[in-house]
């Protein structure tokens, strides 16, 4: 079965309907989602409507906070979060609030399937811990970690894809974007749909296909997506301009 592995959506339904698109071309089976499906961008509704149709959605830290008060946020990020969650509770109809956060009420924190995990930050603290590249250098931290996982996880996060063994950060370029996974433990960050943050704007997600993954970069029209944050007096006009930078 081949399935892709998405997270950090975030809002931006331009990246999200290409990315979809690129899906259906891969041949996938199914749409498994890592979190955070709102925050920072201008289409939260559309996002949770088109979320909820996927086999499995776990929970991030800012669908977390759509329901409940931000904590640990910037201002620029809480401020979009509120926003986020204005549009949530005064959308179409009562009814379809309802159901948009019914949806995310019950989001799964993790997901285990066999010997794989499923998690928004970390298998220690699922909805808020950052595992960053340079958590490598770590020692304590990764061991604890590992010793946390059956053999492999796939998380998001930070925005930043690549692979986690226990001693070294693995790119995707470094090995041509694709890994087979089983030979030791890892942990697979998918990247970011609707925000990337590793210097490339294109949207990233993850092919599924055991053992081997292949990490997929997808065009938008980020023009569409800049535009339409700058329109909202609510959202930082840098959450539009960082799109371009890939950060």
């Amino acid at each position: 079965m081949r399935r892709a592995i998405v997270s950090d959506i975030h809002g931006n339904l331009e990246a999200l309907q290409s990315v979809l698109q690129d899906i259906r071309e891969q041949g996938c089976e199914q749409v498994l989602c890592l979190g955070d499906v709102v925050g920072y961008g201008p289409c939260p509704n559309q996002c949770i409507d088109i979320a909820s149709q996927f086999q499995m959605c776990i929970l991030g830290n800012h669908d977390l906070a759509a329901l409940f008060d931000p904590e640990g946020f910037s201002n620029t990020a809480e401020q979009a979060i509120l926003w986020t969650r204005q549009q949530l509770e005064t959308g179409d109809s009562p009814e379809a609030c309802l159901k948009r956060l019914s949806f995310i009420a019950h989001m799964t924190r993790t997901k285990r399937d066999g010997d794989t995990m499923f998690v928004h930050g970390s298998v220690r603290n699922p909805v808020n811990e950052y595992v960053f590249p340079e958590d490598v250098f770590n020692r304590r931290k990764m061991e604890k970690l590992f010793s946390m996982i059956p053999m492999s996880c796939f998380q998001g996060h930070t925005h930043v894809p690549g692979i986690f063994t226990l001693d070294a950060f693995i790119r995707p370029d470094e090995t041509d974007f694709k890994y087979r996974l089983g030979e030791e433990k890892a942990m697979v960050n998918v990247g970011s749909v609707g925000q990337p943050r590793d210097g490339d704007w294109r949207s990233c997600y993850v092919v599924w296909e055991d053992p081997w993954i292949y990490f997929r970069r997808v065009e938008y029209n980020i023009d569409v997506t800049v535009q339409q944050i700058h329109a909202i007096s609510d959202l930082d006009p840098y959450l539009g301009d960082r799109l371009r930078e890939g950060k």
